[in-house]
């Protein structure tokens, strides 16, 4: 290829394929844009912020197009294709993930704007960092490419630091902001320093490229890298367990929530959960799984060998029959002249695959077992929210770990755990928003985040502890709410991969959290009202409390009618292996 057909393929692959693919977070950089020369002078004070950001982000939600793109048998010819050069791939599962980010941010930013925080003054340093943060966590989700994961990780990081800290002359969100930076950073380097570790192993930064060098390791060469394979995959899991508020690498997320803003806090536990679970998704398979796309030629074999071997472990196996004529299978012979006995490849694939899972596994039932437990003695409700949400991060991560258990023999059973995680993150948006928009709203009523004071909430706005109730009874996982669907699947994949361990340890979290959750209905239902709080002024009838009544609705109806998010959950995750 000369540089003439080169510069042409380039231009091809980026104007026809790489940009079209990458529009809605394009669009989110046009705002981003905007918004900052709108702050020039003659504009800034003419323009809020507000009315540029929500706009562009109903425009970079209508280019995703979920409901487009996921729809059964839907056709386009994009999805499924790696894009700028392989760094990223747009699939259903970037397509869902981009539905559920670009979805939050729209109904987060007319929560912040019903909220009141951010006020005019800070809103253009508010919303560019939020819009910053939504597109680092759109690269994470799309992320094919080690470089674009710890690019994506600190796109979304950085402005979460700021954000954490937004509201100026408040010392405890000065102090959450610090504390969040410090973690972050400490995180992102070992992070690179397990990028580097793996890169030096493998030969490369590519995922698919990684997982098919894993796969042709000779066993001496595997057993020689495997102690560096292994100290830069935990290294690796540094920073995803970071940004899942995971244990042991939770410690910044109590302090964070408690000191951040309620409105920080709902962006924190439900876009960056999001985005964490996407690219754990993507990190965890892309070790355990060959995917068809970065596989050579399959030269061809008798009838009986095709379908006996799957097509993921097909090129990897001594053919038994070969058309000597094959032009195909003479580059394979060339390109693998150093090929393997079979089954070298599911051998390493499998030993990948173990121990992922275990770790997986262990993070997992460690997480929601510590946050259940320590949200007991919180008399703070966004400490309490903010170990709710290391809970349920756990919950989400033991379907990641019964995917790779799968991965290498049922492929059915593993993308069904996948799109269990989908379905979970699609009702965790509006259990964990709904949660944050009521706080934020009676602090703004009461003047106080302590549990205590929302003592005899019923007798003042019924309407309001109700949404309130259902969104803590959901998020315990009771029917017939959408917390039930959710745990009802996560378990279901665990009962399929056989990690009945795992899902004890979820059963009795689930009833765990239980107690926690009821008692914060318990104080607002039973409790006599507390003498010195300040009379209660909040209508349903309100602006705000149409928007509460309207992001709680979902909860209850993806409890009872949830075929059609979980419809679009298994087109997400049906291509993936």
């Amino acid at each position: 290829m000369n540089f003439y057909q080169l510069l042409d393929r380039f231009r091809t692959d980026t104007l026809d394929v790489s940009v079209p693919a990458f529009a809605p977070e394009l669009a989110i950089c046009a705002t981003i844009v905007v918004m900052l020369i709108a702050r020039m002078p003659g504009f800034g004070r003419k323009l809020n912020s507000f009315f540029v950001a929500l706009p562009g982000s109903l425009i970079a939600l209508w280019l995703a197009a979920p409901w487009r793109h996921l729809q059964a048998g839907a056709t386009d010819e994009l999805v499924g294709r790696p894009i700028f050069d392989g760094l990223l791939i747009y699939d259903e599962l970037t397509v869902y993930f981009r539905g559920i980010l670009l979805l939050f941010t729209v109904l987060f930013l007319i929560f912040t704007k019903l909220s009141g925080i951010p006020d005019r003054e800070d809103s253009p340093d508010f919303y560019t960092l939020a819009l910053g943060g939504v597109l680092g966590m759109l690269i994470m989700s799309s992320a094919n490419h080690l470089l674009m994961v710890f690019l994506g990780v600190e796109m979304a990081s950085v402005p979460s630091y700021a954000l954490a800290g937004i509201l100026k002359g408040r010392r405890t969100g000065s102090e959450a902001a610090i504390k969040y930076a410090v973690y972050g950073a400490g995180a992102a380097g070992v992070m690179l320093y397990g990028i580097s570790l793996l890169a030096g192993a493998l030969g490369s930064v590519h995922l698919p490229t990684m997982a098919a060098q894993l796969a042709s390791l000779t066993p001496e060469k595997l057993d020689d890298r495997q102690l560096v394979l292994m100290t830069g995959g935990l290294m690796l899991a540094v920073g995803l367990a970071f940004k899942l508020s995971a244990v042991p690498f939770h410690f910044w997320a109590p302090d964070v929530f408690e000191g951040a803003c309620a409105e920080v806090n709902a962006f924190l536990s439900v876009a960056s959960k999001a985005a964490a679970l996407a690219l754990l998704i993507r990190v965890a398979i892309g070790f355990s799984h060959v995917p068809g796309a970065a596989e050579p030629p399959i030269p061809e074999v008798d009838a009986q060998a095709s379908r006996a071997a799957p097509v993921h472990t097909a090129a990897f196996r001594e053919p038994t029959k070969v058309s000597p004529n094959d032009d195909a299978t003479a580059e394979h012979a060339h390109v693998h002249k150093h090929e393997h006995p079979a089954g070298v490849e599911s051998n390493n694939l499998a030993r990948s695959r173990r121990f992922i899972a275990a770790l997986i596994a262990l993070l997992s039932a460690v997480t929601c077992t510590f946050g259940n437990l320590a949200a007991y003695g919180q008399t703070n409700i966004k400490r309490l929210l903010a170990y709710s949400t290391i809970a349920h991060a756990g919950y989400m991560m033991m379907p990641v770990a019964a995917a790779v258990t799968m991965a290498g023999s049922n492929r059915p059973g593993a993308e069904d755990a996948i799109s269990a995680v989908c379905f979970y993150v699609g009702t965790y948006l509006f259990m964990n928003l709904s949660a944050f928009t009521i706080v934020a709203f009676l602090r703004n009523t009461l003047r106080s985040e302590e549990i205590a004071d929302y003592a005899g909430l019923i007798k003042r706005s019924p309407g309001l502890v109700i949404c309130f109730a259902t969104v803590l009874i959901s998020l315990v996982g009771l029917p017939p709410l959408a917390g039930f669907a959710a745990k009802f699947l996560a378990f279901g994949a665990l009962v399929d991969a056989e990690l009945i361990m795992l899902l004890v340890i979820g059963g009795l979290n689930t009833a765990i959290s239980l107690f926690y959750y009821l008692r914060v209905v318990k104080v607002m239902s039973i409790d006599p009202e507390p003498a010195h709080r300040a009379p209660v002024e909040f209508s349903m009838l309100s602006i705000e409390g149409v928007y509460v009544a309207l992001v709680t609705l979902p909860v209850l109806l993806l409890g009872i009618w949830w075929d059609s998010l979980n419809r679009l959950a298994q087109v997400a995750a049906e291509r993936l292996l």
